[in-house]
């Protein structure tokens, strides 16, 4: 599995709306964030290695009522730190 995150833009409005529809309908979302700034949404996605991730945002992100605009981010490592 790979994790994308993904910046969403929603109609006024709309932010916890889209939110509760992604994490009611998108399977591989395993984190949504509700941010500030230029974005309202940021979301955690893990696909599989040979899942194209411009067809899934297309498809299952930006399809979503209420989405104006993505943001795609593509990571490679995740790095983890020790606490205490």
């Amino acid at each position: 599995m790979r994790a994308i995150f993904v910046m969403i833009k929603c109609e006024m409005g709309r932010a916890y709306g889209v939110a509760r529809e992604m994490a009611d309908t998108i399977e591989e979302l395993s984190e949504m964030h509700s941010t500030s700034g230029q974005y309202d949404l940021l979301g955690k996605f893990y696909l599989e290695p040979d899942q194209d991730i411009g067809l899934f945002v297309v498809e299952k992100v930006q399809s979503v009522a209420g989405v104006k605009d993505t943001y795609t981010l593509q990571t490679f490592n995740a790095f983890g730190g020790g606490r205490g």
